[in-house]
């Protein structure tokens, strides 16, 4: 099923007439989705249903590189609300099952299939929180990793938390190969805590230290994503201060143009510019973005699970 792609039991042409027969009838192999398509092409959304009738949503962005990423959610809407997100507005549903998490590889690997192309990276970026699911995201990774399944490697794997430190602990463990992200969004508690609840519990001291932890076990770098919110969190200042807190060798920055969905704008191209530019004056490594499937409601913080 994972090394073939197949997406029917009479393509299993290994197993015997009536095996086939039986599965057919007994074990579905079907994934309910719909699919949406960037205009640039570089973005394909896809909307799946699950078996009790709830939606998620997930994405495929075809680089020019030829690296096609995968953006896999973790839950069914999110329980973390942070302010300028779509999926916590959904509010929190429950959590993805370790094959609900495959099918949406499984489904975009049958999808590049066609084109006699691969799945390259899996960046587990999309609705919910990977670590308050991770029981089933591990077994997940596990399947995504495996040679005889999909055959990503670790270092293809990138998971994204909004800073919940003891999932932080358990992924160098478990997956010290594995790219951490951390969504930080801001330079000081105070307006993290207003943007993101989450920062009550895991304030950025927190999180900074349970960061060093992961880095002197594993010699990883780490990803702090900052989505630019037209003056809210994009002044000099606010730069100066993002590029002390994070002057560290093994830290780096992403900053992210925001895709506007009612209560926030995107900073202007400009002055992210002297934003990053602030930060690599400070010997901070930064890199921007690109601006994936604005278009279809697929970028960064648009997921939603719905029609």
């Amino acid at each position: 099923v994972f090394f073939d792609l197949i997406e029917n039991w009479s393509q299993a042409s290994t197993l015997s007439k009536d095996l086939r027969e039986i599965l057919q009838k007994e074990i579905s192999l079907e994934i309910k989705g719909e699919i949406f398509s960037s205009k640039d092409k570089r973005t394909v959304k896809a909307r799946l249903v699950l078996d009790d009738g709830l939606a998620i949503e997930t994405v495929l962005m075809k680089h020019t590189d030829k690296r096609n990423t995968i953006c896999v959610s973790s839950q069914v809407g999110c329980p973390l609300g942070c302010l300028f997100c779509v999926t916590g507005k959904m509010g929190f549903k429950r959590n993805l099952s370790s094959s609900e998490v495959v099918g949406q590889v499984l489904f975009f690997a049958r999808y590049l299939k066609k084109n006699k192309e691969k799945i390259t990276n899996i960046v587990f970026m999309g609705m919910g929180e990977p670590f308050l699911n991770w029981k089933n995201v591990k077994k997940a990774i596990q399947i995504i990793n495996d040679n005889n399944c999909f055959g990503v490697g670790a270092r293809k794997i990138s998971v994204s938390t909004a800073g919940i430190t003891e999932g932080i602990e358990r992924l160098a463990k478990e997956y010290p190969q594995i790219n951490l992200a951390i969504s930080l969004h801001a330079p000081d508690d105070k307006l993290r805590g207003e943007l993101m609840p989450v920062n009550k519990k895991y304030s950025i001291a927190k999180i900074l230290k349970s960061v060093d932890e992961y880095i002197e076990k594993t010699n990883r770098k780490v990803m702090f994503e900052y989505v630019m919110l037209k003056d809210v969190n994009d002044s000099e200042e606010q730069a100066k201060k993002l590029a002390k807190l994070l002057k560290k060798p093994l830290y780096m920055v992403n900053l992210i143009a925001y895709n506007p969905n009612g209560r926030f704008e995107s900073s202007p191209s400009e002055k992210i510019k002297k934003f990053k530019a602030v930060l690599e004056k400070a010997g901070i490594f930064a890199t921007q973005r690109y601006r994936f499937g604005t278009d279809i409601e697929a970028a960064c913080g648009q997921l939603a699970g719905k029609k």
